[in-house]
This record gives structure tokens, sequence and C-alpha cells, in this order.
């Protein structure tokens, strides 16, 4: 379930063991020291109780990286804090709560098709698919001489997530957004 990573091998959702816990690696930046070795700059988040931390580490210092292993699923709907997902091999429906799914609830829509991030028989979180379709419900409407090419405004889709959109983009519209970094990358295919 483990394997050994240094710091070189560091990028930004890796999942580690230290201290005797299980931490994400939210940020991290390498600085090189005038006289003496590296060291890693980090900003870590705890997996079980969500707290982030900051901390440096020496360039090149090893850490066992916890993989997890992958079950497929898909996200059914909202009840309450909880959140519903349907196991797809056994069709058993597994609550998740929002501590668990982190930022990505801002982009779950009914049927979506995830993986969950197991450690044993734990869910600690889910993988999503790089991008999703979602409904544009607020934003400011086009003014003449708005081009696709100048800047953008600000959206929110269904799902409550904020984007900023082209000046052509209107309510209604479905765009697609890519789930690593919250950035617009097109109108969606009809």
């Amino acid at each position: 379930m483990a394997q050994v990573v240094d710091t070189s091998k560091f990028y930004p959702g890796i999942k580690i063991l230290w201290q005797e816990g299980m931490w994400e690696v939210v940020e991290f930046q390498h600085h090189k020291m005038g006289r003496g070795g590296a060291v890693v700059k980090t900003k870590l988040r705890n997996l079980d109780t969500g707290s982030i931390i900051e901390n440096a580490f020496r360039s090149g210092e090893k850490f066992d990286r916890i993989v997890f292993e992958e079950k497929p699923a898909q996200f059914l709907y909202q009840d309450g804090d909880s959140y519903v997902f349907m196991d797809m091999v056994s069709y058993d429906q597994i609550y998740l709560s929002t501590e668990v799914l982190g930022k990505a609830i801002k982009y779950l829509t009914d049927n979506l098709e995830v993986t969950l991030e197991m450690y044993g028989e734990r869910i600690m979180g889910i993988e999503l698919p790089n991008s999703v379709t979602l409904k544009i419900i607020e934003t400011s409407p086009n003014f003449k001489g708005d081009t696709a090419s100048g800047g953008g405004k600000p959206a929110t889709t269904e799902t409550g997530l904020t984007v900023t959109v082209p000046m052509f983009v209107e309510v209604g519209e479905d765009i697609v957004v890519d789930t690593r970094t919250g950035a617009y990358l097109e109108r969606a295919k009809k």
C-alpha cells in the first residue's frame, strides 16, 4: 500500500505518511540555501482532521507514499450534510461527509462517475474526472462591444462554483470546467 518517495517527487495532491499520520501535499516549493543544502517548504493537509500546517523538509528526505485502492462509484444526490454515492460493483449506497469530499463538492452533478479512494476499508476521498459539465445559473449580461478575446466575468454554476468565463457566456449555458484547476475550458457541446 505504500512506496518510498523523496521530496523531489512531491506534487500537489501526493499523499504521504509522516509523524504517524496521513498527509496530502497542498503546495510545495524548493529553496536553495546559500551554503547549506536545499529545503522543500510545504503546506500539508492532515487527511484525518483536515487541518493544514506548513513545514520545511531537507531536500532528498524520504517518505512512504500512500497509494489508495480505487473503487468506481456514481454520485446520486445530496441528503442533508451527506452526499450519497453508489458503488458501481456492489450497488451499495455510500454516504460521505463534506469533510471527506472537501472542494470536490463544487463539481458534483447528478450521475457523475467518480473513483473512491480507499485505504483499507476506509474512504479517504474521491477522484473526479479531469473535467465536468456545469450549468451557469448567474452571471452579468453581455454588452455591445464585448469580444471573445476580451477579459472575463465571474459566473456561478449550479453547484455553487464561481468560474471566470468569457464575456459571451450567458445564463443557462453549459460549460466545461477543469476539476484540477477550477478553470473554464469551453462551452459544452450540444
